[in-house]
């Protein structure tokens, strides 16, 4: 099993922290299909920001199971410190620092994946954070800035030095952004060059793909983003896969429709009526390409701007066309 400081992570499979995705009810919901580890959506947690609606749904984990696991950005060190302390007050078990993400809005204030850059200033933030709480630090990150530069190896070598509890590496470059095929070579390397856990992420698409994987790079675990976005599923096919070398029985189809129905019902319930119906939308639309007719329901659905009858006609267009 996994080691995080004192917390022993109970599968191999880990929900990727995910903007726009990862918040409370999806975490709940991946949760209940296995996963060991569910990392919040990236939030900077400063003064000024603590008031506004966005921060304060990021930081909301009433209810659910420790170890909680936020993820903070930003690009200088006392800033992560504040972060990562602020976050402590909000509850975080396990803290999570991005070094991962390519968006041009993190990237242009050099933080996410830019910061691979600066070897040095990764070295005084990590030893900073590290330092300014009591609670184990991980690190996410992509195996460098472009191709040419593939400096994850070094950033790991940093981080483990620094008091690095787990690593996460996404097989694909900043410049990469979510293009072409993640590779795992250099994964492995950094696998083979640290003693910490290191979780292998990026195109965890199946079971199969997962055990591929861990095989090549003899990581601790896999951590599975965009693959769970409709399909949550998958979290425990993936686990199911990897502790018996056997595929589950395919999950009933009504227990499918009851979970994705459940789940607009607890956006609504978490985000009220009108941002719920918002955020609901992209998850209605992940959850349609996974069943029959699409376009049709979406075409219903997309205009609902209220919950009761959005919720109704997910309901209806799922029951109707499978």
């Amino acid at each position: 099993m996994i080691q995080v400081g004192p917390y022993q992570l109970n599968s191999k499979v880990l929900l990727a922290p995910m903007a726009g995705t990862s918040d409370k009810p999806f975490r709940i919901l991946c949760r209940a299909q296995g996963a060991a580890l569910t990392t919040s959506e990236m939030v900077v947690i400063q003064q000024h920001l603590l008031d506004t609606n966005k921060t304060k749904y990021r930081l909301d984990f009433t209810g659910e199971s420790a170890p909680i696991s936020i993820q903070i950005a930003g690009s200088g060190a006392d800033e992560l410190a504040i972060s990562a302390q602020k976050a402590v007050e909000f509850g975080a078990d396990i803290i999570d620092i991005n070094m991962g993400c390519p968006a041009k809005k993190v990237c242009n204030k050099a933080a996410g994946s830019a910061l691979m850059q600066d070897e040095e200033l990764v070295k005084g933030i990590l030893n900073t954070v590290v330092n300014s709480v009591d609670v184990p630090i991980t690190l996410k990150m992509r195996t460098g800035w472009n191709r040419d530069n593939k400096n994850a190896p070094t950033i790991a070598h940093i981080a483990q030095e620094a008091g690095i509890k787990m690593l996460s590496v996404h097989g694909r470059t900043k410049a990469d952004k979510y293009n072409g095929e993640a590779e795992y070579d250099t994964v492995a390397e950094v696998v083979s060059q640290v003693a910490i856990p290191v979780i292998a992420n990026g195109d965890i698409t199946s079971a199969e793909k997962a055990k591929q994987v861990l095989d090549a790079t003899g990581a601790s675990g896999v951590m599975v983003g965009r693959a769970a976005q409709g399909n949550p599923w998958i979290i425990a096919e993936i686990n199911h896969y990897l502790e018996t070398g056997k595929h589950t029985e395919p999950i009933p189809l009504a227990l499918k429709k009851q979970t994705a129905v459940k789940h607009i019902q607890q956006i609504h319930a978490f985000y009220g009526e009108g941002l719920g119906v918002r955020i609901a939308r992209k998850h209605i639309l992940w959850y349609l390409q996974y069943f029959k007719d699409t376009q049709t329901c979406w075409t219903k659905i997309s205009k609902i701007d209220a919950s009761k009858k959005q919720y109704q006609q997910f309901k209806n267009c799922i029951n109707e066309h499978n």
